[in-house]
């Protein structure tokens, strides 16, 4: 097992760090346009309130990476490598190959760095303000799926951005049908509203630490491994808690669909994949792997007809029951917003800047080529995969296109990552593919200011200012802790 005081020094110090976070965000995070409790109180100290947050973001980061290098380095008595990897250390969070130590391990590391932001404002994003105003427009009776949120008005609706006042909800019918029992629950209050999202993200969160493991081990990898590439990283805490956002539920009945597949409970296993696509429609990929393991078990045809036979009977069931309709469907050209940011709207943009250099005005033609060649990345991307997949097997095989979609789509942001991040934690050997989802990680966390905008000059400088005050702080305290003794087994 891993030494107690190492357990204990990286949970303290991310714990420590996401403190830092949260009471930055009082005063650098997406903060309300009215006072709303304490969340405002540092409102007139956003400057130092950001190179605060960049170095608690920073301490975090690195509590992270150390839990990481704990896992990678041998236990006393531990034998290094594991059947299925030889030379790979099995070394858990916990005992190794325990399974319920590395959920309750997994679970205690995480409250520690996500509970102190459980009462902050929102932090890197402003959408939990857009879910409660959409959840507080379903209980109006109001088509979400046609209408922005200026439609409703009022206070909840002047919180989101004035670029998605008119923008139509992306989201299925389940989420929103949740987002409107936490408006209904907390009455429009903002505080509230957003501690309820975040409770609603702790439990798919909760279901992600339960089931990883499981699907970790049918794919012959380590369970502990799998929790802290993808659930333990920087973007859950930061993103899926503090940000509220509505992956955790998705993630969370994706991950809970996909471990029933490999159990060969293949009914269950649609419905809940499909649950999790009427939240987020990326997690419909995931029927891909439920298929492929189903047709092992009973044949092609019988399993496409099955599977896409159960899938659309739970959506045409769960959309009639919600009563939202089909208007989710025609809504998911809605990040393709032209106020999205992604490589291929990056290539849209500079290609119009480009024509208009020249003299010429195209009109929307240039963003359009921009966002074709995101897609046929995407495409190309899933042929690749196609080719190799029965080296990947369907679970990773599914997790890099997940991926591809996230960064090639028409709207990329750090939280999107997840999607493909979770799902390969639990499926990729060790090796190349690991390391780079790991730093990509890490880097996706600082690229997004606690505020949700964009950087101007003085705040690049300050949220660097505040990486590098983390750094330092973290080299100070290795130069005064001294090294951990190594216990030797002996063997019997």
């Amino acid at each position: 097992m891993l030494s107690p005081p190492s357990v204990s020094a990286y949970r303290l110090l991310g714990a420590v760090g996401a403190t830092l976070l949260a009471v930055a965000g009082c005063g650098a995070g997406a903060l309300p346009e009215r006072g709303a409790l304490w969340w405002t109180s540092l409102r007139h100290l956003d400057r130092p309130a950001l190179l605060c947050g960049y170095a608690g973001l920073t301490l975090l980061t690195v509590a992270w990476w150390w839990a990481g290098s704990d896992l990678r380095r041998p236990a006393a008595g531990t034998a290094v490598g594991h059947p299925r990897f030889p030379g790979v250390p099995s070394a858990q969070l916990g005992n190794p190959w325990s399974g319920r130590t590395d959920r309750r391990g997994a679970a205690i590391t995480l409250a520690c760095w996500a509970g102190p932001l459980l009462l902050a404002p929102p932090l890197f994003s402003r959408d939990a303000y857009s879910y409660l105003a959409q959840g507080a427009m379903v209980l109006a009776d109001l088509d979400v799926y046609q209408f922005g949120v200026a439609h409703l008005g009022g206070r909840l609706a002047a919180e989101v951005p004035q670029m998605w006042q008119h923008t139509p909800a992306p989201y299925g019918p389940v989420f929103l049908v949740l987002a409107a029992g936490v408006s209904a629950l907390t009455g429009g209050h903002l505080a509230l509203g957003v501690l309820a999202l975040r409770v609603v993200a702790l439990a798919g969160v909760a279901l992600l630490v339960a089931n990883l493991p499981r699907l970790a081990r049918h794919g012959g990898v380590d369970p502990a491994a799998a929790l802290w590439l993808g659930v333990l990283n920087p973007l859950v805490p930061l993103h899926l808690v503090a940000g509220a956002h509505n992956e955790a539920v998705m993630l969370g009945l994706l991950v809970v669909g996909l471990r029933l597949a490999v159990a060969r409970r293949f009914a269950a296993a649609t419905v809940l994949v499909t649950l999790a696509a009427l939240v987020k429609v990326p997690a419909l990929l995931g029927l891909l792997v439920v298929g492929a393991l189903a047709v092992r078990r009973v044949g092609v045809r019988v399993a496409v007809a099955r599977v896409a036979g159960v899938a659309v009977a739970t959506g045409t069931a769960v959309t009639w029951a919600t009563g939202i309709g089909y208007g989710w469907i025609g809504a998911l050209g809605a990040p393709a917003y032209r106020h999205s940011w992604s490589i291929s709207t990056a290539l849209g943009r500079v290609a119009r800047r480009s024509t208009e250099a020249l003299g010429l005005d195209l009109g929307a033609a240039p963003m359009r080529a921009g966002v074709a060649l995101g897609l046929l990345g995407v495409l190309a991307a899933a042929g690749a995969v196609w080719r190799y997949r029965h080296r990947l097997g369907p679970a990773y095989a599914v997790s890099l296109v997940l991926l591809a979609v996230a960064l090639l789509g028409p709207a990329t942001r750090p939280w999107y990552a997840l999607w493909g991040l979770v799902l390969l934690a639990a499926a990729a050997p060790p090796g190349r593919a690991r390391h780079v989802a790991a730093l990509g990680a890490a880097v996706l966390a600082f690229v997004t200011l606690p505020s949700g905008f964009g950087p101007d000059a003085g705040q690049l400088l300050l949220a660097t200012a505040g990486v590098l005050a983390g750094l330092v702080a973290v080299a100070v305290l290795r130069l005064l802790t001294p090294p951990p003794r190594l216990a030797l087994a002996v063997p019997r």
